[in-house]
C-alpha cells in the first residue's frame, strides 16, 4: 500500500499542464499548497473516474472476473490462462493474477476520491459549494467498496489519505456490516449534495447516489429483511422523482448500446465513458475485444479475440420472441464478405469459438482507434433505470407491495415486447400478474438475467440470494453452463483475499474461508 500514499497527488499532475508549474513554482508540491480551489479538487475527483477506465477495472480484469464467475458468460475452450480458467469453474485461487491487479487498482481509486474529500478542507469557500464537488468523491468511494465488499467481505477500510505508511502496512479487516454502514453514509451524503442532474451520465447526480443506495439495501437484504423496505422506499422515492432527475426507459433497447445515441437517453444513471483514445492501458476498452468474434469482418474491427463466449444453453434457453436477445447476441459473422452461421465461425479462425458471442460491446460500439475493437466510444453502464425498476420490482415483492412490483416489473417487460423502432411488436415477454411470493421472486431474478445479460451483475445476483442452491441450482447439471466442479459451498460466495497482500500484511488474516 506504499504507493497509495502519492498516488492521487500523481493524478493531479498528470492532468495539470506543465506550463502551470512552470510559471507557479510552489517549490515542494503538498495537498496544503495544491488544493487552493475547488476546481484543483474537481482534477483529483477527475483522477478517480480515469482511473475507472484502466483495464484493471471495468475495462477488463475486473469485468471479466465477474463475469466470467457467473452462469452466462463461459471461456472460449482455447483459452487457458489460470486467471481466466479459475474465475469461468468458480474456483479462484488466492494468487489469480486477476484479483492482484484489480483489488490495489480499487485502492487507487479510493484513494484518489480520499484525497479530493481531505483536499476540500484547505480551500477556503462555502461549506455548501465544498459539499457539491466533493460528494462526487463520497459517491466514487462507495462505488468501488460496494464492488469490494460484496467479492471479498470484510476488507480493509480506507477513509482518508495515506500519511503514516508504516501504520497503513498493518491495517486489519473491517467487518461487513461496518462497511455497509460507511457505504450507506457516503451514498446519503451525495444523494442530499449531488445536482438533480449532470451534463454527463458519466457524472454522478442524485439519482446515481439513489439508485446504488436501493442496490446496496437490496444486497442487506440477504443480512435482514428490514432492508427490502429500504430499498422499496428508495425506488419508490427514484420513480416519483423520474421527471425531476430526467429518468426514463430508452424505446429501444438496442439505443442503449449504440454509441451515438446512448449519451441522449434518459435510461444511463452511471456510466463508464470511453472516449475513443487512450494512453497504453489508461482509457483502453477492451470488452469489444475480449467478447467479439475471430476474424469477424462486420464491424471494420478485424474481429475480436473470442475469450469471453456464452454458453450454446444461454443462447438456447433465451427466447426467440425476446428482442433483447437479439440485441445481446451476435449469431453470425461476416468472413470474406459472406455472412456465416455462428456454427462455422472456426472454419474460418480454428481459435474462435462456434457459439453466439455478445453484441453488446461490438455491435454498436462506433470506431475502435486500435485493432480487435479496442478504444472505441462504449458507454459501460454501471447502473440503468431499468435495473432500478427491478430492484424496485424485487423488494416490492418482498413486503408485499405487489401493485408496485408488478407494475415495475412490467414496465421493464413492455419496453423488450416493443422491439426494434418501427417493429411489429411481440407477445414476449407477457406482463405478470397473480404470482405467489416465490414465483414472483423466481421470475423477477431471471428477467433481471436477461435484461442486464452481460452488464456486470449476475455474479452479485447469484451470490446475494445464493443460486448455487436450491430452488436455483444454478451451478449444478441443470445450470446454463453444466456443473461447475470447482464451486464449494464453504466459500459463502467470497473470492479469496489476494495471496500478495496477506504476505505484506499479515492483519489482514485469516483468508477468506475455503481458501
Amino acid at each position: 500500500m506504499k504507493k497509495f500514499k502519492y498516488l492521487s497527488l500523481l493524478i493531479v499532475l498528470s492532468i495539470m499542464g506543465c506550463s502551470e508549474l512552470e510559471e507557479k513554482p510552489v517549490g515542494l508540491l503538498t495537498p496544503a499548497t495544491y488544493f487552493t480551489s475547488l476546481d484543483k479538487v474537481q482534477l483529483a475527483i477527475n483522477g478517480a473516474y480515469g482511473h475507472m477506465t484502466h483495464r484493471y477495472f471495468m475495462s477488463r480484469e475486473l469485468s471479466m472476473s465477474l463475469m466470467l464467475a457467473s452462469d452466462m458468460v463461459d471461456l472460449n475452450p482455447n483459452v487457458t490462462n489460470p486467471e481466466r480458467v479459475q474465475f469461468s469453474n468458480v474456483n479462484v485461487q488466492a494468487d489469480n493474477a486477476n484479483i492482484a491487479v484489480y483489488w490495489p487498482k480499487c485502492y487507487q481509486i479510493i484513494g484518489a476520491a480520499n484525497e479530493a474529500i481531505a483536499g476540500a478542507s484547505y480551500v477556503q469557500a462555502d461549506a455548501a459549494e465544498k459539499n457539491k464537488v466533493v460528494a462526487q468523491a463520497y459517491f466514487v468511494r462507495a462505488f468501488v467498496y460496494f464492488h469490494l465488499v460484496r467479492q471479498f467481505g470484510a476488507i480493509p477500510y480506507l477513509d482518508a489519505p495515506v500519511t503514516d505508511v508504516q501504520a497503513a502496512g498493518k491495517i486489519g479487516k473491517t467487518p461487513v456490516a461496518e462497511v455497509y454502514a460507511k457505504i450507506i453514509a457516503d451514498l446519503q451524503f451525495a444523494k442530499e449534495w449531488l445536482p438533480n442532474t449532470q451534463t454527463s451520465r458519466a457524472l454522478p447526480a442524485k439519482s446515481a447516489a439513489s439508485s446504488f443506495l436501493a442496490s446496496v439495501y437490496l444486497t442487506m437484504g440477504q443480512y435482514d429483511s428490514a432492508n427490502y423496505q429500504k430499498a422499496y422506499d428508495e425506488v419508490k422515492d427514484i420513480v416519483s422523482k423520474e421527471s425531476i432527475y430526467n429518468l426514463g426507459l430508452e424505446a429501444d433497447f438496442q439505443n442503449l448500446f449504440d454509441y451515438s445515441k446512448v449519451d441522449a437517453s434518459k435510461e444511463p444513471i452511471f456510466v463508464i465513458d470511453f472516449i475513443g483514445s487512450s494512453d497504453g492501458d489508461q482509457g483502453r476498452d477492451y470488452l469489444a475485444a475480449f467478447t467479439g468474434i475471430r476474424a469477424d469482418e462486420q464491424y471494420g474491427y478485424g474481429g475480436g479475440w473470442s475469450v469471453l463466449v456464452p454458453s450454446l444453453n444461454v443462447y438456447n434457453s433465451w427466447n426467440n420472441l425476446d428482442y433483447r436477445k437479439a440485441v445481446s447476441f451476435d449469431a453470425t459473422g461476416v468472413f470474406k464478405g459472406v455472412r456465416q452461421p455462428y456454427q462455422t465461425f472456426t472454419t474460418y479462425f480454428a481459435a474462435g469459438d462456434n457459439r453466439p458471442h455478445i453484441a453488446k460491446y461490438t455491435r454498436k460500439a462506433g470506431p475502435a482507434a486500435d485493432g480487435n475493437g479496442r478504444t472505441t466510444k462504449s458507454n459501460y453502464l454501471m447502473m440503468r433505470y431499468a435495473e432500478v425498476l427491478l430492484i424496485g420490482a424485487e423488494a416490492a415483492n418482498e413486503v408485499g407491495q405487489t401493485g408496485d412490483a408488478e407494475t415495475w416489473l412490467n414496465r421493464v417487460r413492455a419496453r423488450a415486447r416493443a422491439g426494434a423502432a418501427g417493429s411489429t411488436p411481440s407477445a414476449f415477454p407477457a406482463n405478470v400478474s397473480g404470482l405467489s411470493k416465490d414465483n414472483f421472486r423466481m421470475t423477477v431474478l431471471e428477467d433481471r438475467k436477461w435484461e442486464l445479460a452481460f452488464e456486470f451483475s449476475r455474479w452479485y445476483d447469484i451470490a446475494r440470494r445464493k443460486m448455487a442452491e436450491a430452488p436455483y441450482n444454478v451451478f449444478g447439471t441443470s445450470g446454463l453452463e453444466g456443473t461447475k466442479a470447482g464451486y464449494l459451498a464453504s466459500r459463502n460466495y467470497l473470492f479469496p483475499l489476494p495471496a500478495n497482500e496477506l504476505v505484506r500484511n499479515p492483519n489482514l488474516l485469516p483468508q477468506n474461508t475455503g481458501y
